[in-house]
């Protein structure tokens, strides 16, 4: 078992319970009463089945939301080419509307353990560590969210 492993398996119900999932949209929209409205009526959610990171999910409202607790978004356009109503549209593309930040009272490294966690899958350099320890999240982050689900102690939140 790697450190990976073993901090996750420690931590994995304090995580679970601790997150909240809040409702982030995909970056394909520009006007939410246009997504509400257009998303509610759609009949075929062909966006969700597109989706090749199963991130995205259907609310108790019939709206779509991303669900980072499983990978991230890696903006491949799939969902926005798979809309049939739309609602999401390429040329409407921009960045996630989610800002992520660590909680340094939750955050390993905060607490003096060496843990990258967060950094590695973050392809943008968004994560920045003052020598081994301290990270904080700078503005190459592009809300993509793959850092929040392999973070052991949860300390990746969406504000």
């Amino acid at each position: 078992m790697d450190r990976r492993e073993l901090f996750s398996s420690l931590s994995k119900s304090f995580r679970n319970e601790s997150r909240k999932i809040k409702r982030v949209r995909p970056p394909y929209f520009i006007d939410e009463n246009i997504f509400f409205t257009n998303c509610i009526n759609c009949s075929t959610k062909d966006c969700i089945t597109a989706c090749e990171e199963n991130i995205i999910l259907l609310d108790d409202d019939q709206t779509i939301f991303l669900d980072f607790s499983k990978s991230g978004c890696t903006y491949c356009d799939l969902c926005a080419n798979a809309c049939t109503n739309s609602v999401l549209k390429i040329e409407d593309k921009t960045k996630i509307d989610a800002k992520f930040e660590i909680d340094i009272l939750s955050c390993l490294s905060w607490q003096n353990t060496m843990c990258f966690s967060c950094k590695d899958p973050c392809l943008d350099n968004a994560i920045d560590f003052l020598g081994v320890f301290r990270p904080s999240i700078n503005d190459n982050c592009t809300s993509c969210g793959f850092c929040l689900k392999v973070c052991p102690s949860g300390a990746i939140k969406i504000k």
